[in-house]
C-alpha cells in the first residue's frame, strides 16, 4: 500500500515537465488514432486530457480541494493493465494531491462518479520513470469515485 502512495503523491510534481508544442501535438495525434481505431467517443479538453463521462454522481462536482475516496483501473494505450486498485483498497487523497489529468478528471464529476481519461505524458508522470510506468506515457484509467468530503 506503501507504494502505491508513493507512486501518486510522490510523483505528482513531475507532471509539471516542459513539453514543446509540437510534443504535446504527437501525443493529441497518438490518443486520437487510439480513439479512432478503438471505436470509442471521448471529448478533447483544452489543456489535451481526454474522458468519457460513464456516471456523473451527484449533481454537485467534485473540488479541487475536496478530499475523495475511488478506485480505478490504469493501463496503456496498447491495452496492458499496469495497475489495479479494487474497490476493498481505494484510495483517499485531496485532489489537489493527484497528477494534473486526474485533477482535472474528479472535477468534471460528482460523489459516486465515474469515468474513463486518456492522459498524455504533461497531465501525467512527465519523464519521470517509474516502476510501472516509463518516461513520456500515455496512459488510460477509468476512475470511481467512492467518496467525497
Amino acid at each position: 500500500m506503501k507504494y502505491y502512495y508513493f507512486l501518486i503523491i510522490g510523483l505528482f510534481v513531475t507532471s509539471c515537465s516542459t513539453y514543446s508544442d509540437s510534443d504535446k501535438e504527437l501525443f493529441d495525434r497518438k490518443i486520437e488514432n487510439y480513439i479512432d481505431s478503438a471505436g470509442i467517443d471521448m471529448t478533447r479538453a483544452e489543456n489535451g486530457l481526454y474522458y468519457n463521462i460513464i456516471d456523473q454522481g451527484e449533481e454537485e462536482d467534485i473540488k479541487i480541494t475536496d478530499r475523495v475516496t475511488f478506485h480505478y483501473t490504469g493501463a496503456f494505450l496498447d491495452g496492458e493493465v499496469f495497475q489495479t486498485i479494487p474497490k476493498d483498497e481505494a484510495l483517499t487523497f485531496y485532489v489537489r494531491e493527484l497528477i494534473v489529468g486526474w485533477q482535472d478528471a474528479l472535477t468534471l464529476i460528482g460523489n459516486g462518479g465515474e469515468i474513463e481519461v486518456i492522459i498524455p505524458p504533461h497531465l501525467g508522470y512527465g519523464t519521470k520513470n517509474t516502476e510501472l510506468i516509463p518516461p513520456n506515457s500515455i496512459l488510460k484509467y477509468r476512475l470511481k469515485v467512492i467518496d467525497v468530503e
